[in-house]
């Protein structure tokens, strides 16, 4: 019994799961007449025709970054430019500098803790996502490659780290969009929409009422998403299968992408939980 149980237990814990067939994994989780079990097993068809399987995703409220990490790194050939800049890890200590809320930042299991002492923590966890980017892409062999992400998805107390590098990745894009649009500049539509909300209305509140709470008691919204995908200068394509036969079926945030931005694909049932496709059928292009 106490073997059963300890494997359940690692299989619960297991981040990202094994490859599935897609059509297979719908018609166990859709089996149903109703509209929205036919839907979904529509949705699921048109994926299908692109990718052949799908990976399940832990659900925890990172899901997102999850699920957009784990695709990044597992197609990354080269080290983004902006994870190869001087001052990248210095990050913290630059913004801290300047913005002294910044202190407010709710570091994973330690809530509490002055931002003064952690902002050498999170300066490690920038080092840990550069080198963790530089390793699985310096990998050729796909096979190998895949191990490579499968294991680090499987180390808890790095993945944690990288969503934390993350968020505050997305931290200051956030403020250098808010900057640039108090200063004049042109943004993006979606960093108006950000600061919009009566509980993000400037960056300090973003963080305070919403990057704080990611993976705690909240995954990303819609409009966060923009926002993750302007801070990894990644476009995520989603498809969201309860939109299926409607324009937004197929999302990319963000939706004017740069032309060389790296494309990544996600799915998702309900905006809240994403899963990953994968073993494209053929080669397709956005």
């Amino acid at each position: 019994l106490l073997h059963v149980a300890c494997s359940v237990l690692t299989e619960y814990k297991l981040s990202v799961s094994p490859e599935m067939d897609i059509m297979e994994y719908c018609r166990k989780e859709w089996r149903g007449d109703t509209p929205t079990a036919k839907r979904m097993r529509k949705g699921y068809e048109a994926v299908a025709q692109k990718f052949a399987s799908i990976r399940r995703i832990r659900g925890d409220n990172y899901c997102a970054f999850r699920a957009t990490l784990f695709q990044a790194l597992s197609q990354a050939t080269q080290l983004p430019r902006w994870l190869q800049s001087e001052d990248f890890t210095m990050l913290p200590e630059n913004l801290l500098s300047k913005y002294d809320w910044i202190k407010q930042w709710q570091l994973r299991q330690k809530p509490g803790r002055m931002m003064g002492e952690i902002s050498d923590e999170i300066k490690e966890y920038l080092i840990l996502l550069r080198k963790k980017w530089k390793n699985i892409s310096e990998i050729k062999d796909p096979l190998e490659k895949q191990e490579a992400c499968d294991k680090l998805f499987k180390n808890e107390e790095e993945e944690y780290s990288l969503y934390e590098a993350l968020k505050f990745l997305m931290l200051n894009t956030a403020i250098e969009l808010y900057n640039a649009d108090k200063s004049g500049r042109r943004v993006p539509v979606f960093s108006w929409l950000l600061f919009a909300r009566d509980t993000s209305s400037n960056p300090c509140q973003l963080m305070n009422n919403h990057l704080n709470h990611i993976g705690h008691s909240g995954g990303l919204e819609q409009v966060e998403m923009f926002l993750l995908a302007y801070a990894l200068q990644y476009t995520i394509q989603v498809y969201r299968l309860y939109k299926h036969s409607t324009d937004e079926f197929i999302t990319l945030y963000p939706n004017d992408p740069e032309e060389d931005w790296p494309v990544v694909t996600l799915i998702t049932e309900d905006d809240r939980h994403y899963n990953i496709p994968v073993r494209m059928c053929q080669e397709t292009t956005l």
